[in-house]
């Protein structure tokens, strides 16, 4: 592994469990800020918890639990995208700049609004890592290719050889046993 993946990774992790394990321990702190972007989402996704104070603790509890596998360089790429995706609901919901009319609440938003796009960025980054290693689809087409050229020339090898046994087979058939 990179001395940069190394060192990246658990970086990026960092603020998703520290901010997860707020979440987690005291979801009634900012349960009323999700309020607007949580009951959209549970009329719309039965699995996900009801209450408000729920769903925020759920997705603190992925946050943690991601971040930590993030962290660790465990299953990185799902947990990139676990993390992503609680990120877009936690930023629409805690940072709604557009909605605030202190011009200085407003910027101070804005600011943190970007710094969770930002952060977004670099997980979607770390979702497509392979670490060096071709994914799955990408050896799965390779290797269709190579059995696609193997086939070929197998084909061309048969074609090749086929008429001289034919026509040896000719003569011996012509010869006295």
């Amino acid at each position: 592994m990179s001395l940069l993946r190394l060192a990246g990774r658990p970086l990026l992790a960092s603020m998703f469990v520290a901010g997860g394990l707020n979440s987690v321990r005291a979801p009634e702190e900012v349960a009323e800020a999700a309020e607007p972007v949580v009951r959209p989402l549970t009329e719309r996704v039965s699995a996900l918890p009801d209450r408000t104070d729920q769903a925020v603790r759920l997705s603190g509890a992925v946050q943690v639990v991601a971040g930590v596998l993030l962290g660790m360089g465990r299953v990185p790429r799902p947990a990139a995208l676990a993390i992503a995706a609680t990120l877009v609901p936690t930023t629409l919901a805690g940072h709604r700049f557009w909605e605030t009319e202190d011009p200085e609440e407003r910027a101070q938003q804005r600011i943190h609004f970007l710094k969770n796009l930002s952060m977004l960025g670099g997980l979607l980054i770390a979702a497509d890592d392979t670490a060096g290693r071709p994914s799955l689809w990408w050896r799965g087409r390779h290797s269709a290719h190579d059995l696609r050229r193997e086939a070929h020339l197998v084909r061309r090898s048969v074609r090749a050889t086929a008429g001289p046994a034919a026509a040896a087979g000719r003569v011996r058939a012509k010869l006295p046993a």
